[in-house]
């Protein structure tokens, strides 16, 4: 038969860094948490609600409250919709370039900046570029609310796998080694004395033939 030791060893290098993962995973999970916990008050304290796209198509978030990544994505796409349709399909650069094309026009027929400044047409854009510019400004606000959220989920998500990564570096930091060892040969039973001879018993003395009786 053959008898088996089991031993232990633990790798305190490896024991620590599954120590420090495990950590580092918790402050990971916590950070993610508390910023998305952040940008969400910051959203509902502003009170904005979805605006609707079309009155034909208001889209699957209108009216609801503004309060987390979904919603706010919602939101910036009516800004940009209501946006571009307040100014014919132009962007604020394309707007920018025809006031730039029309006052160069009235300066080369002659008028004055001051006449230029009152022109009907330049007010005109002057107020679709503005309108562009809030919205502009207002859909980078909620994109960048959106970018928060996404790269608090990150952190959240990369958190979760630092720590079941420290987990497994802690299982594997001890290893278990089995020895196997054939047994002792059992003792032999000490050997029974022997019994003692039999005594010998002597024979009787045959008589002298002379001695015989006629």
């Amino acid at each position: 038969m053959r008898t088996t030791t089991t031993t232990n060893t633990t790798n305190p290098a490896v024991k620590l860094i599954g120590v420090l993962t495990i950590l580092a995973g918790i402050v990971m999970i916590a950070a993610g948490g508390v910023t998305w916990a952040m940008v969400t008050s910051q959203l509902k304290d502003e009170h904005i609600t979805v605006a609707a796209v079309t009155k034909e198509a208001p889209g699957r978030l209108a009216g609801n409250a503004v309060a987390d990544p979904f919603t706010a994505y919602a939101q910036a796409d009516a800004i940009k919709h209501h946006a571009l349709t307040a100014s014919g399909g132009k962007t604020y650069a394309q707007v920018g370039d025809e006031i730039k094309a029309l006052t160069a026009k009235l300066t080369a027929d002659g008028d004055s900046a001051k006449e230029i400044a009152a022109n009907k047409d330049v007010l005109a854009l002057n107020g679709t570029r503005a309108t562009v510019m809030n919205g502009s400004f207002l859909r980078t606000a909620l994109f960048a609310s959106v970018i928060a959220y996404g790269v608090a989920a990150l952190v959240i998500g990369l958190g979760i796998l630092f720590a079941l990564l420290g987990f497994a570096l802690r299982m594997v930091s001890t290893t278990t080694v089995a020895t196997s060892t054939p047994a002792a040969p059992a003792a032999s039973a000490p050997a029974a004395p022997a019994a003692p001879a039999a005594p010998v018993t002597p024979a009787a003395h045959a008589a002298p033939a002379g001695d015989a009786t006629e």
